[in-house]
């Protein structure tokens, strides 16, 4: 049996800019403390990275252009492709990293996975996400429904994937944004298993009903919302805060089982010696 508790390093893409997802981050890996000791890392605004010593990495959302070219990218992008080299050489234990929303399409951009590209309106609200098939059967969305609900703010996307870039990495589709039967474009892709250990969300799977509520009903956020989608949809988002088929289910679903299965991969090859 493990003696000492593993390491988790979060990833704080922030840029120093207020936010809600880096609290609710804390507190899904704060209920793995019988199992886990993490630390934070200011990425953007301090240039802080963790070694590879780490075993699970979380690497969260955050502002602006994906394709920023701050002091923070070459390092960031060159230690995924240390952990990415890491796992393709063990044979023992492995490193399990998951991106949300921001490093999502660092990391999508990377490796050039289809093309990124600001939208035509920000997506902004409690929206519909659909699994694919792949996604059914995929560890992280196992218990949800199809479609699910979850927190989607964003003026970027990843469209026209390239399939044989997939093919290639061994990446696959797990999700993608909700159906729009009334207009001419395409649906963005919200997550990706891009191995057995990489796996990211465009949508932030961290976000969970009380600290959203409270950010929905701050003037400015409730104005952006209804501005862009109206009074009726605000008033259908503030309902859907509440439910808990919805972002709660979310929320206790993917991240929790996302660190769960890298848990119980670190194990496994140790158990077996």
């Amino acid at each position: 049996m493990i003696k000492e508790k593993l390491k988790l390093a979060i990833l704080d893409m922030n840029n120093d800019e207020p936010n809600q997802g880096l609290r609710c981050i804390t507190e899904i890996v704060n209920s793995f403390s019988s199992e886990v000791d993490y630390q934070i890392f200011n990425v953007r605004a301090k240039d802080e990275l963790p070694d590879t010593s780490f075993d699970i990495y979380i690497s969260s959302g955050g502002p602006g252009s994906p394709l920023d070219e701050g002091k923070w990218r070459k390092p960031y992008l060159k230690l995924m492709q240390n952990l990415w080299d890491f796992n393709k050489t063990s044979n023992g234990q492995k490193k399990s990293v998951f991106f949300i929303c921001y490093s999502f399409q660092v990391i999508c951009d990377y490796f050039q996975l289809g093309e990124l590209k600001p939208r035509r309106s920000t997506s902004f609200g409690i929206l519909k996400v659909h699994q694919t098939k792949k996604g059914h059967n995929d560890v992280i969305f196992k218990g949800l429904n199809d479609p699910f609900y979850a927190v989607d703010s964003r003026d970027w996307q990843l469209i026209q994937p390239k399939l044989t870039v997939f093919k290639k990495h061994g990446a696959t589709i797990l999700s993608l944004e909700k159906i729009r039967t009334h207009v001419e474009l395409e649906r963005a892709i919200m997550a990706v298993r891009f191995s057995e250990e990489f796996v990211g969300t465009q949508f932030h799977p961290e976000a969970e009903p009380v600290s959203m509520e409270a950010y929905f009903k701050l003037e400015e956020n409730k104005n952006k919302v209804i501005s862009s989608f109206g009074e009726k949809k605000y008033s259908q988002m503030m309902d859907r805060i509440d439910d808990p088929e919805k972002i709660e289910l979310t929320y206790n679903t993917i991240l929790p089982q996302f660190i769960e299965n890298a848990i119980i991969k670190i194990k496994e090859p140790l158990m077996s010696k």
